[in-house]
């Protein structure tokens, strides 16, 4: 990360003692001493506008949009962080990343590799994915938001998106959409549709009025049910 000018490091329940009493190599001690932590993916990427995870693909049946590390991509990355914040988010190198992380993710992200050998130690990983984003042109550090995008115009973060999410979940949940023990399935959907529609601010704050306008409707439905 210090090579390629990448200052932020958040991790998700890491290993405390193995953490904090790791050494970093020369002129690196500050990016472990400032790293953040946090309980769940959703809360480390919450105001994020694009997350994008890391996947060595083999036999998984993937339902986000896959790309190939390269140029092109990096050049995808260094032009949505002039308008937000970019999460690039790695798993362990035990487990990789679950389908429920791959849910809080706009898009997922392959080094391409050997067929016969697509596992690479993390460190490489990250290094690799963070040179092609420096070989875009620039680095993070570089870039600021673009003074001509005005609140409403500015991509909507995942910590937005989520509130949509969870305010539609519950209009499904009262109006009988969602069946009984599908619960974990329609959540994941229905996140990464939102997700999907890549909504403005502005668009998000609409669309999150409308729905909690149709759940506020709802429960003053079962209320009266109840009463009647």
């Amino acid at each position: 990360m210090s090579n390629f000018g990448i200052r932020r490091l958040r991790l998700v329940n890491p290993y405390t003692v193995a953490f904090r009493e790791a050494r970093s190599a020369v002129g690196a001690s500050h990016l472990l001493k400032a790293a953040e932590e946090f309980k769940s993916v959703a809360d480390a990427v919450a105001d994020c506008t694009l997350v994008i995870a890391t996947t060595g693909v083999r036999n998984r049946a993937l339902h986000h949009p896959l790309r190939r590390l390269g140029t092109e991509t990096g050049a995808m990355i260094c032009e949505q962080l002039q308008r937000g914040r970019v999460a690039l988010l790695f798993g362990s190198e035990k487990i990789g990343l679950t389908n429920d992380d791959f849910s809080h993710c706009h898009w997922l992200l392959n080094i391409p590799t050997e067929a016969d050998h697509v596992s690479m130690n993390l460190g490489q990983a990250v290094a690799v994915c963070l040179y092609e984003i420096a070989r875009a042109g620039r680095t993070p550090a570089e870039i600021g938001t673009s003074p001509s995008t005005t609140p409403d115009a500015a991509p909507t973060t995942v910590g937005e998106a989520e509130q949509i999410t969870e305010t539609l979940l519950e209009a499904l949940h009262r109006s009988g959409y969602v069946k009984p023990g599908n619960d974990a399935v329609a959540e994941k959907k229905v996140r990464s549709l939102i997700l999907r529609l890549n909504l403005r601010a502005g668009d998000a704050k609409v669309l999150l009025g409308m729905v909690r306008q149709i759940v506020w409707k709802l429960r003053r439905t079962g209320k009266d049910k109840e009463h009647g």
